[in-house]
This record gives structure tokens, C-alpha cells and sequence, in this order.
């Protein structure tokens, strides 16, 4: 069974949950199957590995001026397409290297849907509507659908008269687990709370900073760790409002076995998004061995189950009380610790691959 992965991801995103989830989902596929990756050549990806891959590369500005580059490259990959045999095309997004719709792709489509981000927060993710545009095209020229989560799934049954039978559920998995966690990376010297990710505003991060901000005036000696992109000036400010830069250590981007170690020492991990997908960072959390404070909101219940503890992402007296909990009953955490761990072993991207190749394998009977 040969797979194309049309590698438009790659071409964007160098790191980052969809890069790593196609990683992931090619380097497990069974040796029946045979992927080709089409992508423009950057050294900094990190790209899939199997021993039957094969790669189309096309080096993007390998011709002067620029423009001529820029103007070959859609039909380099078209030609690709044209001289090859595929059972079915997987897009590693909503748009192709070959700048074509996707309904004009002649082999099936399966396309991975991650989340309702664009059509839940217009105003904030897709002002003038053009993601949501490609979206709608790609997804009504899928003939089979994987969604990340049961949420996921709900969502874009509520935006788009698409038969359920063609819609898959496949989870996705942590690649970190607490046997990462005993390196000799740095950690705060204060007892902690660890935020991980993306800070954007349906991320709710603000309402976490005010949290905090309350939380210490009864427990002086911890801090907050924030792990991602440098704080804006908007951030800033609010630090400095609530007067809590003290109390603050951010860490930038790190690599897995730092960020498994931040996991593991936190007190807890505190992730209070208005709208996931699915939600990696809870389930690292959890495989970790920290507890796992999230929203009660979208697909993270599903991440979670009754292993975390839940609040409503639009309270901030119950995002305090979730907190206090954790500081104040060491043997809840202890038995959350616990409970957080058996629930991470029930997401592997074995399963993943193998619902994934489940999928494929209706085309190719």
C-alpha cells in the first residue's frame, strides 16, 4: 500500500503538534506500507524516518531569481503526483505543496481535521475567513475524515453535513514519559506551577496569571514556570500589574528531556485553554508524574478523565480552588500523581497507527 503525504506542514511549521504527529504516525507505519513524503528541502525539520519511505525533495531558491524558484516548485510537485502510483493521498494540512485544491487530487484523500480553533475564535484566529475557506474545501473533498478527538469530531459534525461512518476518532499520544525526567537540566529553585505551550488568547493564559497572582498571597515561596514563546508587552504589563514578576521564571523553548524534568518536579501543571483539539501537554503532564489542572472545556475531559482535576475555564475562584487543593493535600497529588500515569498509558501512538492504517486499508481492498 503506497501513502503520499503531501509535506505542506513541513514547509511551515519546523517543529510544532502536527509536525511531530506525522512523524510519529510514519515512523510506526507497518512495514506493509510503503509513504512518500513530497516537501521543500529545510535541514532544520525534523522529518520522518521508515525504512520504505521515499522522499521528493525540491529545494526551494535553487534557482535565481527567487521568483523563477517560487514559480516551479507547484509543478515539481504536480509532476511527482502525475508519474506515481498512490492507494491514497494523507495532505499533512488543508492546502498542497502542488498550490491545487485538494478535490482535484484524482487518488482518495484521508484528512486528519485537529480541531474547530478557526471557526470557534474568528475574530481572534481568522479575521477575514481565509483558513476557514481552505478548511471547508479540504474537508468536503475528504473521503474519509480522522479527527484527534471525540470533541473534534462533535464540532465539525455541528459545521458541516458529513456522514458520520466516513469520520474516524484516533487519539493522540505523548512522546515523553518520566524515565525522560532525571537529566541534569536546570528547574526553578522554588516549589512550582508549570505552563507549557502556545499563549494565544483563547489559551486563557491571563486568567492563570491572575490565579497565581492570589495563590501567593498565602504560599510566598512559589513560583510560576512558563515554558514557550518570550512574553509579550501585554504580558508584561499584566505582570508587573499584579506584581508578581518575582515570582516568575520563564524558560523559553526546551528539548523533550528538560521539559519532561519541569514536568516531573512541578507541583502541577496548570492548563486552563478555553478550546483544545485534543491537548498534548496534559497527557505529558501526566506521564510525567505531575498532576494535571485543565479546563473543563472541549476535548481535554476526554485527555483527562478522572485522573486530573477539572475547573471552569471562566471561573477564576475555581481555578484557585484547584490550586490550593494541590498545595494543601499532599496525598491527593500523590494519588493523582498515580492515577495521572495509568491514564497516559492508555494513549500510544501504536494505536494511533494502527486505527490510522485501518483507515487507509478501506481503500485498498
Amino acid at each position: 500500500m503506497r501513502i503520499l503525504y503531501d509535506g505542506q506542514i513541513y514547509a511551515s511549521q519546523t517543529a510544532g503538534g502536527i509536525n511531530r504527529y506525522f512523524s510519529n504516525l510514519i515512523n510506526n507505519l507497518p512495514k506493509s506500507v510503503h509513504p512518500v513524503l513530497t516537501t521543500c528541502q529545510t535541514p532544520s525539520v525534523n522529518y520522518p524516518s521508515h525504512s520504505n519511505l521515499k522522499t521528493f525533495h525540491y529545494q526551494r531558491f535553487g534557482f535565481r531569481p527567487g521568483r523563477i524558484s517560487y514559480w516551479l516548485e507547484p509543478y515539481y510537485f504536480r509532476t511527482v503526483n502525475y508519474l506515481n502510483t498512490f492507494d491514497v493521498i494523507h495532505p499533512t494540512y488543508y492546502n498542497l505543496l502542488s498550490r491545487q485544491d485538494i478535490s482535484q487530487c484524482h487518488n482518495p484523500i484521508v484528512l486528519s481535521v485537529w480541531d474547530m480553533i478557526h471557526e470557534i475564535f474568528p475574530e481572534q484566529m481568522d479575521a477575514h475567513g481565509n483558513h476557514r475557506e481552505m478548511k471547508r474545501k479540504a474537508i468536503l473533498a475528504a473521503q474519509k475524515i480522522i479527527c484527534i478527538s471525540e470533541n473534534t469530531k462533535k464540532d465539525l459534525l455541528e459545521r458541516y453535513s458529513i456522514s458520520e461512518k466516513n469520520i474516524t476518532v484516533t487519539y493522540l499520544a505523548s512522546e515523553l514519559d518520566i524515565s525522560m525526567s532525571y537529566g541534569s537540566d536546570s528547574i526553578p529553585e522554588s516549589p512550582y506551577l508549570l505552563y507549557v505551550g502556545s499563549r494565544a488568547s483563547y489559551k486563557n493564559f491571563e486568567r492563570l496569571l491572575i490565579a497565581f497572582a492570589k495563590v501567593i498571597s498565602s504560599y510566598n515561596d512559589l513560583a510560576l514556570c512558563v515554558v514557550g514563546s518570550p512574553f509579550t508587552e501585554d504580558e508584561e504589563k499584566l505582570i508587573h500589574d499584579l506584581g508578581v514578576e518575582d515570582y516568575i521564571e520563564h524558560y523559553g523553548y526546551v528539548n523533550n528531556y528538560h521539559l519532561a524534568k519541569l514536568y516531573r518536579c512541578s507541583l502541577a501543571f496548570v492548563y486552563p485553554s478555553l478550546y483544545e483539539g485534543f491537548g498534548i501537554p496534559p497527557l505529558e503532564a501526566m506521564a510525567c508524574g505531575t498532576v494535571a489542572i485543565v479546563a473543563n472545556s472541549s476535548s481535554l475531559p476526554e485527555v483527562v478523565g478522572d485522573a486530573g482535576l477539572l475547573f471552569d475555564p471562566e471561573s477564576t475562584d475555581e481555578l484557585i480552588d484547584q490550586l490550593r487543593f494541590v498545595l494543601d493535600r499532599s496525598t491527593e497529588r500523590d494519588r493523582l500523581i498515580n492515577a495521572g500515569r495509568m491514564r497516559a498509558r492508555q494513549f500510544s501512538w501504536d494505536e494511533t497507527v494502527a486505527q490510522t492504517v485501518e483507515v487507509y486499508r478501506t481503500f485498498a481492498a
